[in-house]
């Protein structure tokens, strides 16, 4: 039976490629608000930021449910930051009658810094498309994550 995945974290904490394992033992289609932002608007949307990634993040609950339908999995890739984000996420898909899993990627601090690092080198040098991580887009991230409870998890991945 098909299903959602949601995938928590903090920024750069290796969510995406941990949704790419999902996507291949799942056979499931992962749905990426950071890849339609940067699709559409590159590395700057400016300060309608914000607003693009809810309405995105709308639009892709609701593609979720037609996937879903269809009888293919899905996988939300983008980090579910609040709890109230987790929660509302949760009790979108139960008004629906669809199952959700919520994984969270536990991370070291050290390795955290690590991929920071190494995703701040491959965006310099144009060997990928991702948000360069700078000391402002990490506090502002920072001061919107809350780690989750272990109890609002259904799959707890240490790293």
């Amino acid at each position: 039976m098909a299903k959602v995945f949601l995938i928590c974290g903090k920024i750069c904490c290796g969510k995406s490629v941990y949704a790419k394992r999902l996507r291949v033992e799942n056979k499931a289609v992962i749905l990426s608000v950071d890849e339609i932002m940067l699709s559409l608007f590159g590395l700057y949307a400016g300060e309608k930021h914000d607003e693009y990634t809810e309405r995105i993040q709308k639009y892709l609950f609701e593609k979720s449910l037609e996937i879903v339908e269809s009888g293919t999995s899905v996988i939300l890739d983008w980090g579910f930051w609040t709890r109230k984000k987790r929660a509302g996420a949760r009790e979108f898909y139960k008004s629906k009658n669809v199952e959700c899993e919520f994984h969270y990627i536990d991370i070291r601090d050290a390795v955290w810094r690590e991929r920071i690092e190494k995703r701040n080198r491959m965006v310099t040098s144009g060997e990928t498309t991702a948000y360069y991580l700078d000391e402002n887009l990490e506090a502002k991230f920072m001061s919107l994550f809350e780690v989750p409870e272990r109890a609002e998890m259904d799959v707890w991945f240490s790293e």
